[in-house]
């Protein structure tokens, strides 16, 4: 009775030296609100990083580049598209006589030069400018989207980071633990005052944490690969050791929050959003091309002007002038029915559907919106729960068990059973605490929640070259 004394004051004295070593890790705030002062109370360093990681991610970025290329390459097609076709010029000869071949012979023989010059139909010139601009809009957005899908996605693996390295440290805490207590039942085993079975456990215990920070650190190995997507293989060859934290500052996406107010309906938020934009401006290039098919109506118009320069003499014996020649064409759309009104009421088609399609994805984003906000309100209600029941409990349940196993009432397996409860409710309160932080990650993503300044993608001086300076 006397040695197992010792060993539980012994153990106590453990408890409570790793308690102290991780209660910083694991001190969690009672309401949501003071979680989010705690973030905010965070060292600037971990912020700093995080932004720098997706400062750089932006940078690097081959898709931004991509879709600002296509947005200046459609400009570029709108002006020249918005622009008269080149004129024709018409060069031959008329009236040669075939016996002879002669040009001063006849005086209706003539070498003529001309040019022509064809216009469009009313103001299609300008509508298909304002088309282009509308598309390049729609193209230049998706620059928007992409940043803040880069912003959430490089958000999403920092937090997993964050969580896997505060995982790490509470189970070395415990390793060290368990460790101190196989050292500890090894030497009463050896001087017959321990049992096998508890050597056995404790030093099966340790492999087991041996294992779980084995797993650990694959995931984290994984999610830093992960990154080298964005931050180029180079940087995962010197990419510095990173701090990550499973919760970060969301002071502007709380202010957003704070404005809804219990709605249920967000698309005064939601139509800020580049998907949005991009909708937009697919009905607005499509009633640009209604306006295009209305000018379809319209008579097109060319003019042709000719000189004819004569060798011969006329009929009464001096030179023969010369002549000039000029003609007005225009075609009149007079049967419209299969042509000019089938695309007019096809352009007609596309300005509903592409309406359809922006009212079916703000309704899409609003639902997710919605769900969103639900999980954040349980994870709320359970990370309160966790602090103020779970694990109150749980280390009541420790304390019990082990005044049981001074009193011979316990077995030591049940001390170790209920520490590993205690470490797994610990453990699921910093992932109930990540999963927060990544719906508010998602939340941000819809509500452009994000706090970042991107710098506009540009090219490269000779991706800007015309083929001829190439």
């Amino acid at each position: 009775m006397h040695e197992r004394w010792n060993f539980i004051v012994n153990f106590k004295l453990s408890v409570i030296a790793w308690s102290i070593s991780i209660v910083g890790v694991l001190s969690f705030p009672l309401m949501v609100n003071a979680a989010s002062q705690a973030a905010m109370a965070q060292p600037d360093s971990h912020a700093k990083q995080l932004a720098q990681l997706i400062d750089a991610a932006l940078a690097n970025d081959a898709v931004r580049k991509q879709y600002f290329a296509q947005s200046q390459a459609i400009q570029e097609t709108g002006m020249a598209s918005s622009t008269l076709m080149d004129p024709k010029i018409k060069v031959g000869f008329g009236g040669l006589p075939i016996d002879s071949f002669k040009f001063d012979e006849d005086p209706m023989t003539n070498i003529s030069v001309g040019l022509m010059q064809q216009f469009e139909r009313g103001s299609s010139l300008a509508l298909q400018a304002k088309k282009a601009k509308q598309q390049a809009t729609g193209v230049a957005l998706q620059v928007d989207l992409r940043e803040l899908e880069v912003a959430n996605s490089m958000t999403q693996l920092w937090l997993e980071l964050g969580y896997q390295q505060r995982s790490e440290r509470i189970v070395r805490a415990n390793q060290t633990l368990m460790r101190e207590l196989v050292g500890f039942i090894e030497t009463n085993y050896s001087l017959g005052k321990s049992e096998a079975q508890d050597l056995l456990q404790a030093q099966l215990q340790v492999s087991k944490l041996d294992e779980k920070l084995q797993a650990n650190q694959q995931i984290q190995q994984r999610i830093v690969s992960q990154l080298s997507e964005w931050l180029g293989s180079a940087w995962l060859v010197e990419q510095p050791m990173l701090a990550a934290e499973e919760s970060v500052n969301w002071s502007r996406l709380d202010a957003q929050l704070a404005a809804i107010n219990g709605s249920t309906t967000h698309y005064a938020l939601l139509v800020t959003h580049p998907m949005v934009g991009m909708a937009e401006a697919a009905i607005h290039t499509n009633q640009t091309q209604v306006e295009i098919a209305q000018t379809a109506y319209q008579p097109q118009f060319g003019v042709e002007v000719m000189y004819a320069y004569r060798q011969a003499n006329s009929m009464q014996g001096g030179p023969a002038a010369d002549m000039v020649s000029a003609y007005l064409t225009m075609d009149i759309p007079l049967f419209t029915g299969n042509r000019q009104d089938r695309n007019h009421a096809a352009a007609q088609y596309q300005v509903g559907a592409a309406k359809s399609q922006r009212d079916v994805l703000l309704a899409q984003m609003n639902a997710k919106v919605n769900a969103l906000l639900v999980d954040k309100m349980n994870l709320e209600q359970r990370l309160s729960r966790y602090q103020t029941t779970l694990l109150t409990q749980a280390k009541a349940r420790t304390q019990a068990v082990e005044r049981g196993y001074e009193n011979n009432t316990s077995q030591f397996n049940d001390v170790v059973s209920a520490a590993s409860d205690e470490l797994a409710l610990q453990l699921e309160q910093v992932r109930l605490m990540t999963d927060l932080n990544l719906t508010k990650s998602n939340l941000a993503y819809l509500l452009n929640g994000f706090d970042f300044q991107a710098i506009a993608p540009s090219l490269t001086s000779l991706e800007t070259l015309t083929p001829v300076e190439k």
